[in-house]
């Protein structure tokens, strides 16, 4: 893999990772209504580590980034 399509791909991986969370705070808020706390609580479990890669992804794409464009952060 490139240089190049490494950033891309952290870039995508992110939006996905973010995508997934999204549907398990959808699924967590539709058992919670319901009075499913434990299903609630799996996929709130879910969502925070679809979030948290999301960030890494983010991160890693950001410094990717930097390197690719001299900065010397």
């Amino acid at each position: 893999m490139t240089t190049q399509h490494k950033g891309v791909q952290n870039h995508t991986s992110a939006a996905d990772h973010h995508e997934q969370a999204a549907h398990h705070h959808r699924e967590a808020a539709k058992h919670h209504e319901s009075g499913a706390h434990e299903k609630a609580g799996h996929h709130a479990h879910m969502a925070h580590g679809h979030a948290s890669h999301a960030r890494h992804h983010a991160e890693e794409a950001s410094k990717h980034h930097a390197q690719e464009h001299g900065s010397k952060k």
